[in-house]
């Protein structure tokens, strides 16, 4: 009994000390984990992390003439935690707000699905991009007002009225923006559109901090460890784009009342010179506070100003893209520059046809080009996909024949340092077998080879391709973005990509892209000081038609590579090809003549009417 009564009451001993020392465990480590909230607790009661923000880089076009700039402004923050007997009426009669307002704005701060992260320790913007004007008002009365500070900061201001696509935006980061990149807290500012985003991480810069000491009522008592572990802001990077400005003015002028896009090349580096989308907007109507209002009011336009038509369009080619199928056929041996071709008002095989303009016949290429001839590009595909001695069927022939238009840009995108750049459409044997069961022939597809059908592309490859004829066989990747100072631009951008093509075959149609200006379809854009080669394209559409340029000049070491494109502007040689010409006069000789200048006004003055449907 009594040996029973023994190690009973050694168990309960036993656990009795168990639960003690469980006791203890659990303690000490609500100890060690609470030590570090009071730790911060005490912290932030005893220090300010005062954010210092870098200056933006700059923006600068070719030439050097300011672009995008920077201007002070303000910020209200607040620390939740620390407003105390606050007059609420003085407080928004200063901002010039009302009470409402000042609700709303607090309890925003204080929602975690709108402001995640949010702590009541930590400044939370309450107020954005204040003017000097108006700070000066609240700094007189800021000590009233405990809680509040201010935070300084630069706001983007735009020198020019041009090239909104290419510059883009900033404003204020989205939750999903954070979360992304730890870079960002609530109320910081981020590139949202053009060069402002595809450049963000060179242009913002690295923020700095001084960490500030406080005494018990919240008062900077001034620097802790004398500045010991401050961090100073690091500036953005300026950058120096490739656009010449007057050049884009000019585009954006003509294309005034317009639907369509524009772009410029220089053959030998790549760089884009100018880059025009229209409809277009100024660029200093998203600056600031009223960004929001003008983005809604554009964002309703069924004309989308907003779109960058220029790498977002997609577009049939039309006759620009004949070039395209003459080098193909001399590539392969389907012609040669003796090879004729019939066309009788168009390319006739049993009851199908393709219409044509009246012109000789038969034509052998450079009078082909020169007259912009359906006919002898098509008899051209006819040969190439129906040719069984060189191709064992038709896919094989097809798959020939996108490899040629992949290695000249198409169907995918050029990787130009634009965001959203779209990739156009080049079709592939897999794509007709689906389409028509595996049943189909070169008839089937004729019309790709005048650039119509399934092939669409984007004006900046369009201009790709007038840069590429200019080089005889290569491209080297479109950019906007001439130089980052202090950096250097991404390898990507200055690749030498070499086309299927060899240099001769280039020649022969730079010939007949001669002889079209000359005494061509192009004949609009000839001039005494230096030789154009260009092609025009009538791309058909369901209204009218779209008006189509591609062209380069000077014919040897060239300068400047045009697409122009106009929805809806009828034939090529309407608006295509003088716009196109006045561009290049305005690039190689820095104006334009007395006579081009009126050229300039009356297109300018022409309008297309769109109606109000959506596109």
């Amino acid at each position: 009994m009594n040996r029973h009564a023994n190690e009973s009451r050694k168990f309960v001993i036993a656990g009795i000390a168990l639960i003690i020392v469980v006791t203890y465990i659990i303690r000490l480590a609500f100890l060690q984990l609470g030590e570090s909230d009071y730790k911060t607790n005490a912290d932030n009661n005893a220090f300010f992390n005062n954010v210092i923000f870098p200056s933006r880089g700059v923006l600068y076009d070719r030439n050097g003439e300011l672009l995008v700039f920077n201007q002070l402004a303000y910020d209200i923050m607040v620390v939740m935690r620390e407003v105390q007997e606050l007059d609420t009426l003085d407080l928004c009669k200063t901002l010039g707000i009302s009470k409402q307002d000042f609700i709303d704005r607090m309890n925003t701060i204080k929602d975690r699905n709108k402001n995640p992260g949010y702590s009541s320790y930590t400044q939370q913007l309450f107020m954005p991009q204040m003017s000097s004007k108006d700070f000066s008002i609240f700094q007189e009365k800021m000590f009233r007002f405990r809680g509040f500070y201010v935070r300084e900061r630069t706001i983007r201001r735009y020198a020019t009225n041009h090239g909104a696509h290419v510059l883009g935006d900033v404003a204020e980061v989205a939750p999903t923006d954070i979360e992304k990149d730890p870079y960002y807290s609530p109320g910081d500012y981020i590139g949202k559109q053009g060069v402002e985003r595809s450049y963000e991480k060179y242009l913002r810069g690295e923020k700095g901090i001084e960490v500030l000491l406080r005494d018990a009522r919240g008062r900077i008592q001034g620097h802790y460890k004398n500045g010991a572990n401050d961090h100073k802001p690091v500036p953005g990077k300026d950058l120096t784009l490739s656009i010449d400005i007057n050049v884009q003015a000019l585009g954006e002028r003509l294309m005034k009342n317009k639907m369509g896009a524009i772009v410029a090349i220089e053959p030998k580096t790549g760089e884009v010179l100018c880059m025009v989308s229209a409809p277009s907007y100024d660029p200093r109507e998203l600056e600031g506070k009223e960004r929001g209002k003008h983005m809604m009011e554009m964002g309703r336009d069924p004309m989308k100003p907003m779109l960058n038509r220029a790498i977002l369009g997609t577009y049939p080619p039309g006759s620009t893209f004949k070039t395209t199928q003459a080098l193909t056929f001399l590539q392969e041996g389907i012609i040669n520059d003796q090879t004729a071709y019939p066309c009788s008002h168009g390319f006739r095989f049993g009851s199908l046809k393709v219409g044509c303009h009246a012109h000789g016949s038969p034509l052998t290429l450079e009078p082909a080009i020169s007259t912009s001839c359906n006919g002898y590009f098509c008899w051209g595909l006819y040969y190439m996909f129906s040719n069984r001695r060189k191709y064992k069927n038709v896919q094989q022939a097809m798959t020939t024949w996108k490899d040629y238009m992949v290695s000249m840009g198409f169907g995918y995108k050029l990787g130009i340092d634009m965001p959203a750049e779209a990739r156009g459409m080049i079709p592939n044997a897999d794509y007709y077998d689906k389409a028509h069961k595996f049943s189909w022939s070169a008839l089937s597809v004729i019309s790709i080879a005048i650039g119509q059908g399934e092939v669409t592309l984007t004006p900046l490859q369009i201009a790709n391709l007038g840069a590429t004829i200019a080089n005889r066989g290569y491209y080297i990747t479109p950019h906007v973005v001439k130089k980052i100072h202090g950096d250097k631009l991404a390898d990507s951008l200055l690749v030498k990509h070499i086309t299927k093509v060899e240099p001769k075959y280039y020649e022969k149609v730079v010939n007949g892209m001669r002889r079209s200006v000359l005494g061509g379809t192009c004949h609009a854009a000839n001039n005494p000081w230096y030789e154009v080669c260009g092609k025009t394209g009538t791309a058909q559409n369901r209204g009218q038609d779209h008006s189509v340029f591609m062209g380069f000049a000077p014919k040897d070491n060239p300068k400047i590579a045009v697409a122009v494109y106009v929805e809806n502007g009828g034939w090529g040689a309407t608006y295509g090809v003088p716009i196109g010409a006045l561009l290049m006069e305005q690039y190689i000789n820095g104006k334009l003549s007395e006579e081009s200048e009126l050229k300039a006004q009356a297109i300018e003055e022409k309008v297309i009417n769109y109606g109000t449907r959506e596109r």
